[in-house]
């Protein structure tokens, strides 16, 4: 019996039905920790935990050739982009690395060089969290990284890191908001990969208005998306310009205050105003 494409419903379905799976083995991997090690040890290692949790439920069903809990729930099975062929080993083992470990060091490597950054840029360092910095390699690798730059290189690494930070939310909206549309990949990693989902054609599935529904949903969600975005970016110029003002406040080179009538408007706004209004701030700095 041939095969269709699987609709949008079910792949929402699938990842949502995946995602409770996923959840319970975290819960239930945290708590054991928990009760072995304290809570100190948890809240320490708590994402550590929640990756090798993803990463063993993955590999017992992906990697290993299996459909998922949530793909048995709504009968689907990945191909490759042929559309005719499972997925290799290596083309899974790729799905996997990006959909838990990639995410996982982005957030990770992008909090400790923020950390680091904000740190050096500062001018101390506090020993809070010496115990932390002792159990891996990469945060040492980044101080001295760190380290190395200028004080400019510094303060734009540090503005890259949070734009980076802003945008990765934004580019998973944007990548949903597409799926919406389309109906293709419900994630970035299966994107990339080119994995995407049969379904046996005689079982319920997506009829038009359901996918016409979704298309809505796509369509609110990219418009929704472009007035974050347009409202962030007046956010950063008004904070800009703010900054911006603050320091032309502070380097302008006033007149002498014997003479009043030089000072008959204001030196950054040019707003005019009575010279007998003016109050003499003398014990200033």
């Amino acid at each position: 019996m041939p095969l269709a494409a699987a609709g949008p419903a079910h792949l929402v379905r699938c990842g949502q039905k995946d995602e409770l799976y996923r959840s319970g083995l975290r819960s239930g991997a945290g708590a054991a920790l928990q009760g072995l090690a304290g809570t100190k040890k948890w809240l320490e290692w708590r994402k550590e935990i929640e990756l090798l949790s993803d990463v063993a439920y993955f590999s017992l069903t992906t990697l290993s050739g299996y459909q998922t809990l949530g793909e048995e729930y709504v009968n689907i099975i990945q191909v490759d982009s042929s559309k005719k062929r499972i997925p290799s080993l290596l083309r899974r083992a790729i799905l996997i690395s990006l959909h838990t470990v990639l995410p996982y060091l982005l957030d990770k490597g992008l909090i400790h060089l923020e950390h680091e950054l904000q740190t050096e840029t500062s001018g101390f360092r506090t020993l809070q969290s010496s115990g932390l910095c002792g159990r891996t390699l990469v945060r040492s690798w980044v101080q001295n990284q760190v380290g190395r730059l200028t004080e400019q290189q510094k303060k734009t690494l540090l503005q890259t890191v949070y734009v980076l930070k802003q945008c990765i939310p934004l580019l998973r909206r944007l990548h949903l908001a597409v799926f919406y549309i389309n109906g293709l990949f419900y994630h970035i990693s299966k994107r990339i990969t080119g994995i995407s989902y049969l379904r046996v054609p005689g079982l319920p599935g997506d009829d038009q208005s359901i996918r016409s529904s979704y298309k809505l949903l796509g369509i609110v969600s990219l418009l929704h998306l472009v007035l974050t975005v347009s409202v962030q970016i007046y956010s950063f110029q008004q904070r800009q310009r703010a900054r911006q003002e603050w320091k032309l406040h502070r380097n302008l080179s006033y007149p002498k205050y014997d003479d009043p009538n030089l000072l008959a408007e204001c030196p950054l706004c040019r707003e005019k105003f009575h010279p007998q209004k003016l109050i003499y701030l003398r014990h200033y700095r």
